[in-house]
């Protein structure tokens, strides 16, 4: 099984200690990319729940380890370059973030864990309480807790309890490290390795509105944070009281009077506080410049605001396209990460905040208006190269590669501007691809504005040989008059494409290369309506070309229309289904039609061709159908509640080949994709290749890809070609790095052995040669003993 689609920004990234990687949570791994190519070199598998914390430990650019934490409730050494696991600790509680401020500022710091002289390393945790019931009133179920990464074991009681798990954030020097719980602010310093406190002193800061973020000063105790109304606070000089000793608190009371505590609420341990606003909706993104001069503040505009702190006047980095997350700064002050809610992760060039690469993740779902839910299609596949055509909020196809798990393109579809929060006024509906790729078609609808101005518009794209960047070659307005478009439907071997629409009347388009006259120049490449057909002015709700195109079905609301789309003729009238049918496709080269109803009484039929009737069927609530090109099977997926189960049949059969339960059904998708993808890339033998594979797509669309005909096929592991690695990545790690890489053997050598008699005295050259690249001294030490050792030969008596 191939696995992909997961969510890049389900937790703040983290740079490597070169700056020349980026580790991303994705899932129950870490996936490390290059900041140069914006590819993905390797990954740190190992968790077994989603990934929270990806904490990099700073020091030597040569040794790369890391601290991982997850929901399995476990924490994980590694080391990355390698990869491999060095370390893992059992805390028994789901963990939702956690910092280690031993290793702030303090370069090879928890990378020594069995250096008895060293200091322990500590790590504080923000852990759900599952021992909590669940019929307590207002149960707290999130705690501070704070653990000894050297003993792995967790030190003390919970430092703090709030309804759920918050996110810590810490300070650059790791003094300090704070939580935001509703209006509240709680900061706690942190104890000094020789302090005899070894409990965190806290101190709580209050405003009227709820806060989102919170964000430290890299030196000066100063402290913001930005609320849900798009505000963000500033408290300078704050725990001078609370974390001062002896004398130096009664003096820092005495000069802090309430006159000139400008800002501050009630008792709040701060001098002053200041509020900015800019913002327009809640904020996401709070982050001090490295030197402290700047602060940068993100949201659902979709743009990053760089404040000058002393001045207060700010400049902008515009038009990123998506609700901002986190900000995340790298050793290097020269780059920076923003992490988007798209499922993009921007490298930025600072201070100028020029975007040098991008990390594109699968676009995430969104919701269309209630009008048009079910007839949106979700998904279209491109079944030779393995790729899948996702709609995206800011009107474009996203073309993802199922086997290389990456964005390959992006089509805009609609010349308009998207701004994060705006109104939807165009809806991109349906998406449709031609067998081999190369052609494209959908539709976009302009909703109406107080019931004035509703626009339906049909688009033909052609892309090149050699990539999916797709081009515009037709646009048609209003192809059905005013009518909503159900289906399309791609001729699988000419340029002729089927509409049908609500309007009761289909449409068969084809390409001027189709009609253009022999030994005639084609002065211009586009498409035109062939013919047009209805039916009893029924509406058309579905329709699919057979597997050699000779036929042409199409679903006059509840009965299957048979069409000969060259002459558009009327063949022949099957059916009367009890609803609505939704879905038609042709299961291969073969004479069966399968066909879906949705609605109160769902049902999934087969029709034999020859017989024109029903095969069978089934009672069963179908979300997506897919059929084999080259064979009679099919495969459905039903709903059953928010999951699921996939079925696969043969045409011929009602009884399934196999089954599969699956969760996150609703919004699902299924496809058959060629296996030739995979043979290229995991270099498969032709006698061992899959004879098709099977993708299935959940509702966050993370997907996986297996063979539907070998129940006992062995994992798949995504392998990343070389040529993903960038030159810069191709540097020393490790062992290489210090000592040089050990000396390649040519096995081809000839390597035939020059007879030699034993040496009398072995232990002169046992030990010769240069001190790294002897054997280990557990084994040189029994070849030395045994060479002082007579040996006596066994007598037989």
């Amino acid at each position: 099984m191939i696995r992909g689609g997961k969510s890049y920004v389900s937790a703040p990234p983290a740079f490597s200690a070169d700056a020349k990687r980026l580790l991303v949570c994705t899932g129950t791994a870490v996936s490390i990319f290059s900041t140069s190519t914006g590819l993905q070199i390797s990954s740190l598998e190992g968790h077994n729940g989603l990934v929270t914390s990806v904490i990099v430990v700073p020091g030597n650019k040569a040794l790369s380890f890391c601290w991982t934490a997850s929901v399995d409730g476990t924490i994980r050494y590694w080391d990355f370059a390698v990869p491999e696991l060095m370390k893992t600790i059992d805390i028994k509680m789901p963990i939702f973030s956690m910092v280690i401020p031993s290793i702030m500022g303090q370069p090879g710091k928890g990378t020594r864990e069995d250096d008895s002289n060293a200091a322990h390393v500590f790590a504080y945790l923000s852990v759900e309480n599952t021992q909590v019931q669940q019929n307590t009133p207002k149960p707290l179920r999130g705690w501070i807790r704070k653990c000894n990464l050297t003993e792995s074991r967790l030190a003390g009681g919970a430092l703090s309890e709030t309804r759920k798990p918050e996110a810590i954030t810490i300070s650059p020097s790791g003094k300090f490290f704070g939580i935001r719980n509703k209006r509240k602010l709680h900061i706690w310093r942190v104890p000094a390795i020789d302090s005899k406190l070894m409990i965190a002193k806290k101190i709580t800061l209050h405003h009227t509105r709820n806060f989102n973020i919170l964000a430290f000063h890299p030196t000066q105790a100063i402290v913001a944070a930005g609320d849900t109304s798009g505000r963000i606070l500033i408290w300078t000089g704050f725990g001078k009281r609370t974390f001062s000793d002896g004398d130096k608190l009664m003096k820092g009371r005495s000069m802090n009077n309430e006159e000139e505590r400008d800002g501050v609420r009630g008792d709040d341990d701060a001098d002053a506080s200041s509020t900015w606003h800019w913002h327009a909706a809640g904020i996401s993104v709070l982050s001090f410049s490295s030197d402290g001069a700047y602060l940068y503040s993100g949201g659902m505009e979709g743009v990053l605001v760089v404040w000058q702190l002393d001045t207060g006047k700010k400049k902008f980095l515009p038009r990123i396209g998506s609700p901002l997350l986190y900000l995340t700064d790298s050793p290097d002050p020269s780059l920076s990460s923003i992490s988007c809610a798209d499922n993009q992760i921007h490298i930025l060039k600072m201070p100028s905040m020029e975007i040098v690469k991008s990390i594109s993740g699968i676009k995430l779902p969104y919701s269309c208006p209630e009008i048009y839910d079910g007839i949106c299609s979700k998904f279209a596949f491109d079944h030779t190269d393995g790729l899948v055509a996702l709609r995206t909020v800011n009107y474009r196809i996203q073309f993802y590669s199922l086997f290389d798990d990456r964005e390959m393109s992006e089509v805009q579809i609609c010349e308009r501007n998207h701004q994060p929060g705006d109104e939807v006024r165009v809806i991109v509906t349906l998406v449709s691809l031609s067998e081999d790729g190369s052609m494209m078609s959908t539709v976009e609808v302009k909703l109406p504005e107080e019931g004035l101005g509703s626009l339906v518009c049909l688009k033909f794209w052609a892309s090149g040989p050699q990539n999916k960047n797709f081009s515009l070659s037709t646009v048609v307005y209003e192809p059905h008059r005013d009518a909503r478009i159900s289906s399309l439907a791609f001729h699988p071997t000419r340029q002729m494409v089927a509409s049908s629409s609500y309007g009761g009347d289909f449409k068969i388009w084809v390409c001027s290369d189709e009609i253009q006259q022999k030994h005639e120049a084609l002065q211009h490449s586009g498409w035109m309506c062939h013919a047009i057909g209805s039916y009893k002015n029924k509406p058309m709700t579905a329709a699919a070309f057979s597997g050699d195109g000779s036929v042409l079905a199409v679903a006059a609301e509840n009965v299957i229309t048979l069409w000969d789309p060259d002459n558009n003729a009327l063949v022949a009238v099957i059916g009367e289904m009890q609803m609505p049918i939704a879905t038609l496709s042709f299961a291969g080269k073969s004479e069966y039609l399968v066909s879906v109803t949705k609605g109160s009484k769902p049902q999934l039929s087969v029709w034999s061709m020859s017989e024109l009737s029903e095969s069978w069927s089934y009672k069963l609530h179908v979300e997506a159908v897919t059929c084999a090109v080259d064979s009679s099977s099919f495969a459905v997926l039903s709903l059953l509640g928010k999951d699921g189960v996939i079925l696969l049949f043969n045409a011929t059969d009602p009884v399934p080949l196999a089954m599969w339960s699956v969760r996150k059904a609703q919004e699902g998708g299924l496809a058959f994709l060629n296996s030739d993808q995979l043979s290229n890339q995991q270099n498969i033998l032709d006698r061992n290749r899959p004879q098709a594979l099977l993708v299935y797509i959940n509702g966050d669309h993370e997907y996986v890809i297996f063979d539907p005909y070998n129940i006992e096929a062995k994992e798949l592991s995504l392998t990343r070609p070389g040529s993903r690695v960038a030159p810069d990545e191709t540097g020393q790690f490790g062992y290489s790095s210090i000592y040089g890489e050990l000396p390649k053997f040519d096995i081809k050598r000839d390597q035939t052995v020059a007879p030699s008699a034993p040496s009398q005295r072995p232990w002169e050259t046992i030990f010769s040669g240069s001190s790294h690249e002897l054997p280990p001294l557990t084994k040189l030490c029994s070849d030395f003993m045994e060479s002082l050792l007579e040996r006596r030969t066994a007598m037989v008596e």
